[in-house]
């Protein structure tokens, strides 16, 4: 799953496009500050992401949830001096909480296994979590998909930190039981990162076989054939010209294949480098290359710990590694208090971005083995944890009392960092812009609100910039539909959208009716769209828009949950040329990746999103839509723990769906189920038809309320409590 970008096939683009490489049929939002990852269902590490009762990372949603955990790590005093709205302080903590568990796992790994190399995984930790939870773009649903960044381990020796990671990623190829089994025979976490084994390493690296086997006592290489599947690597430093070779890929297929209306091949690649790999010839050979060749988007990451296996480097390496680096071209930058500070690290990368012409060489001081006793010395490098040591390190991170391998509920797999539906929007707008030259529109003055703004393209200004993509409106909601209406019906392939407040879609309806009437194919972005918008009180709050709204004919209304959803309903609000559309989105944050949401389900309107009945029928059916879908999934897993069997569906558009066979309405809304509950933040009117007669709706039948958005839906209902109170009341009914 996740946020796509939706590369409209060739027969869907304006005939004067180039055509798309068929070898890329979607591509991720391409937002490097992000972690963009795709699982298909919810993985161990959970994060607190859906709005409202549930889970986000931002503390007004999730600071219950995650105030018991940070007052055992920071203690209550440090958690209570902070500011509610202090969300930078807040999420620093719950990275360095989620660190703890990296480090955490590979202690438990390690100690499992009786094997492995933990000193590069504790030390390094703090940068590879970053890494994966906040820069890289993958796909942990499809571990090959083309246009991900690429991670190369050139230390290979410290592969434990990258299962772990790609463990808590949601990559289906390393799960608990695969960490348990580290270096075990015929696992799927060898001794050294394979490509071939593990699905998330890109490619092999590590040490030599025969120093392998002289290391694990074995006085003859050929007696260790069993394990020539792990240890097949070349020296240190492979890895270094490994990632070069990826980066000159990427950097030559973009050339050849991208177009400025068309980026399919943009991917970054990061390595990261130790002591011995310094040392190789073969990694100094390749970073000239590098330079000479501008390979930009290639950021290697040192290791600066000071241990080889021998001892401190000081035995045999004493260059200073930036300033070489720097000789042959290489952007540096120095990183010195990782441990303390994951900014510092973060704004490294961030230039790294910032770079045109010069690859990066980021040097990263480091502890190696942090925590352990053994930390800062060679004899942490490899090997297991005597208990008093174990102990220790989890008294120092008020770890004590948990089993081994426990893991925080933090799934940072399922999400990106969390955003208001409107931020998605922004991020599908801005990447339709791209591959679709005819987008063009603005907002009646709110497209900082509506995250309605095409990044890179200007305004229209006559005479200055007539080319501008971007239409300033001023307040002028209803000239803003009719001249959006004319710009469709002009004929010249210009798909326009026109954005303002839900609330303010009453200014310019007569309108947006004469958009389906006359076939003009506009996009309304709709945003803030329930009482949910919080503070700005009723007069803000929209009530009956929404059912007003759907009772327009042709009009294509959708109130998607998530990132996903959002995705889809821009992609049918593209492929719908002769209908208009309105895309309801919410001002408070959500999901990205709701487990079971779908982009092309989205097509059929709605849709089943989770089921525990398998062969029967379901005992309940949940129906949300927009920002309470999450309660309904929610109240589900309630209701399952309790033995009830629970469907929640997803009715993200209600034309789409009416417009659909009976069989697959009959599947999705079986006749034989008259327990139904629906969830819609606004007026009930028109859910009688989707929930029937025995059904309940909670919806909002007066004005709303001046509040923050949580005291708001609390006031009216919306809480994953009260959804299960009423479904379990619903159930009990007819007992």
């Amino acid at each position: 799953m996740g946020i796509y970008t939706l590369l409209i096939m060739n027969q869907t683009l304006p005939s004067s496009s180039p055509p798309l490489p068929s070898l890329i049929h979607i591509k991720p939002f391409h937002n490097p500050h992000k972690i963009l990852t795709y699982p298909t269902k919810p993985t161990r590490f959970q994060i607190f992401t859906c709005s409202t009762n549930t889970h986000h990372n931002h503390r007004d949603d999730d600071k219950v949830l995650w105030e018991e955990e940070l007052e055992r790590a920071f203690g209550s005093n440090y958690i209570k001096e902070l500011d509610d709205d202090d969300d930078d302080k807040y999420n620093k903590l719950v990275d360095q909480r989620c660190i703890d568990n990296v480090r955490m796992l590979v202690v438990d790994s390690v100690q499992s296994a009786r094997a492995g190399h933990p000193g590069m995984a504790l030390g390094m930790a703090d940068v590879v979590y970053v890494l994966y939870r906040h820069f890289m773009r993958y796909n942990a649903k499809n571990p090959k998909w083309f246009n991900r960044d690429r991670f190369v381990l050139s230390a290979g020796h410290g592969c434990l930190l990258q299962y772990v990671c790609l463990h808590l990623a949601g990559f289906s190829s390393v799960q608990i039981e695969d960490l348990k089994r580290l270096c075990k025979l015929g696992s799927r976490t060898p001794g050294h990162p394979e490509n071939v084994v593990t699905d998330g390493i890109e490619v092999t690296t590590g040490v030599k076989l025969s120093s392998f086997a002289i290391r694990l006592g074995c006085p003859n290489v050929n007696e260790l054939d069993q394990y020539k599947r792990f240890y097949v690597t070349g020296p240190l430093g492979q890895g270094v010209a490994n990632a070069v070779g990826l980066a000159l890929a990427e950097a030559h297929l973009a050339a050849r294949f991208n177009e400025p209306d068309a980026v399919v091949v943009d991917h970054r690649t990061y390595c990261i480098m130790g002591d011995g790999c310094a040392m190789e010839g073969v990694a100094h050979e390749a970073a000239s290359l590098a330079a000479h060749w501008k390979l930009n988007k290639l950021t290697l990451i040192y290791d600066d710990n000071h241990n080889t296996i021998d001892g401190d480097t000081g035995l045999a390496f004493s260059e200073d590694i930036s300033a070489r680096f720097e000789a042959l071209g290489w952007n540096t930058i120095s990183v010195n208090n990782v441990h303390e500070d994951q900014g510092e690290f973060k704004r490294a990368i961030l230039s790294a971005f910032s770079e045109t012409e010069r690859p990066t060489f980021i040097k990263v001081k480091t502890l190696i083995g942090k925590l352990s006793v053994k930390e800062g010395t060679s004899k942490a490098h490899h090997g297991t944890f005597d208990d008093a040591d174990v102990k220790q390190m989890r008294q120092k991170i008020k770890w004590e009392d948990r089993k081994p391998f426990h893991v925080l509920p933090m799934e940072w797999s399922i999400s990106d960092p969390v955003d208001a539906t409107r931020g998605y929007s922004e991020e599908c707008l801005n990447h339709l812009a791209k591959v679709l030259p005819g987008v063009i529109g603005g907002s009646a003055d709110l497209a900082s609100s509506n995250k309605a703004y095409l990044h890179g393209y200007g305004d229209f200004r006559q005479p200055k910039n007539p080319q501008g993509r971007n239409i300033r409106y001023g307040v002028r909601e209803h000239a803003m539909a009719a001249i959006s209406n004319g710009i469709a019906l002009h004929g010249g392939g210009l798909i326009p959208f026109a954005a303002t407040f839900l609330i303010f879609s009453d200014y310019m309806k007569n309108s947006i009716r004469l958009s389906a009437l006359s076939h003009a194919g506009v996009i309304y972005i709709m945003t803030h769209d329930s009482i949910g918008l919080g503070e700005d009180g009723p007069t803000h709050q929209p009530v009956e828009q929404l059912a007003g709204l759907r009772a327009i004919p042709r009009l294509l209304l959708f109130r998607p949950a998530d990132g996903n959803e959002t995705a889809g309903a821009y992609r049918m609000a593209v492929k719908n040329r002769d209908a208009p559309s309105v895309i309801a989105l919410s001002r408070q944050k959500v999901n990205a990746n709701l487990a079971g949401t779908s982009i092309d389900a989205v097509e059929r309107g709605g849709y089943v999103l989770s089921d525990n009945s398998k062969e029967d029928m379901p005992d309940v059916i949940l129906i949300g839509t927009g920002s309470e879908l999450c309660l309904c999934e929610g109240s589900a897993e309630d209701l399952r723990e309790q033995g009830w069997r629970v469907r929640v569906v997803s009715l993200v558009c209600w034309r789409l769906f009416d417009e659909q066979s009976c069989e697959y309405k009959e599947s999705v809304l079986p006749k034989g189920v008259a327990k139904r509950v629906s969830v819609e933040a606004g007026s009930p009117l028109g859910w009688r038809e989707y929930v029937g007669n025995e059904g309940v709706v909670i919806g909002v039948e007066s004005f709303g309320a001046s509040g923050a958005y949580l005291d708001t839906f609390k006031k009216f209902g919306f809480t994953q409590e009260n959804v299960t109170n009423v479904a379990r009341a619903l159930l009990h009914s007819s007992l």
